[in-house]
């Protein structure tokens, strides 16, 4: 029981922060040339959306676990 309410858990809080933070920005430094000493290095910004679509079936399938979870316990 506690594992389908800790991952229900889990994932309706992981669906409550995409909704929050839909958009999150990584950052990649990649080293372009060397000579010698010197290093010229380029720095990669990239932008990842989380769908809301995503987010909101994340926290339905959370709190059905989390249902699931508690119903299991009151008939065992």
């Amino acid at each position: 029981m506690k594992a389908i309410v800790l991952t229900g858990v889990v994932l309706a809080l992981l669906g409550l922060l995409g909704l929050a933070m839909p958009v999150f920005t990584t950052q990649h430094t990649e080293e372009v040339a060397k000579l010698g000493d010197l290093k010229l290095q380029t720095n990669e910004k990239q932008d990842h959306v989380i769908p809301p679509l995503l987010s909101e079936g994340a926290i339905a399938i959370g709190v059905i676990l989390i249902g699931a979870g508690f119903v299991s316990n009151r008939t065992s």
